[in-house]
């Protein structure tokens, strides 16, 4: 099996790279993971249960990094076994390029299956990958928007503060001490009148 994309990331060349590169955000985001282990800085143990036409299987393999070349590229080696569902091994690579504010992110990803998955057929077998692949990426994509959303709202809300009102040079002057006094007699009228209301 053979597959090829690209996506564009909406977020830095670095900040892709770090998010790619951390088990907890790609644990959120790989469909059926349930967990990714860092064995060292280059090689992680994942857990997932994956789901190809009739054949369910859990999947324990391994990822190996290679060709690092941060915040660039690099290579993905991986091989799992799912027991009597049979097994996955290939490999991927991963380039990031700057876009604007955003990263493309293009792979190439080369896997075979055997097993009770090679018996399935090459057709939902690829099917299966496409609608993995695409999931990761739906996912990945919405959590890095999310993670730069609120600094970009916050931004838009503050360029779209009004200013300060200048005081009107027509009124009278009052002193800082009339003013806490009115407030406080004020919140005096409002408790006697809850009282009165609620009593």
């Amino acid at each position: 099996m053979e597959m090829t994309g690209e996506q564009l990331i909406p977020a830095s060349q670095q900040e892709t790279w770090e998010a790619l590169n951390d088990p907890e955000v790609l644990k959120a985001c790989v469909p059926g993971c349930e967990s990714i282990d860092r064995l060292s800085d280059t090689e992680y143990q994942v857990l997932m249960v994956a789901r190809v036409g009739p054949v369910s299987a859990k999947f324990k393999g391994k990822l190996a990094l290679s060709d690092l070349d941060p915040p660039q590229s690099y290579s993905i080696a991986f091989e799992g076994q799912g027991g009597a569902a049979g097994f996955a091994k290939g490999g991927a690579r991963v380039r990031l390029a700057p876009e604007g504010a955003s990263t493309r992110l293009s792979y190439d990803v080369k896997a075979s299956v055997g097993g009770k998955l090679a018996q399935i057929g090459s057709r939902l077998v690829d099917a299966a990958a496409r609608k993995v692949a695409n999931d990761f990426f739906g996912a990945f994509n919405e959590r890095m928007a999310a993670l730069h959303a609120p600094a970009e709202a916050a931004h838009e809300r503050e360029e779209h503060l009004p200013g300060p009102v200048p005081r009107d040079p027509d009124l009278p002057a009052v002193a800082d001490v009339t003013l806490a006094f009115f407030a406080a007699g004020v919140l005096v009228v409002v408790a006697v009148g809850l009282i009165v209301f609620l009593g």
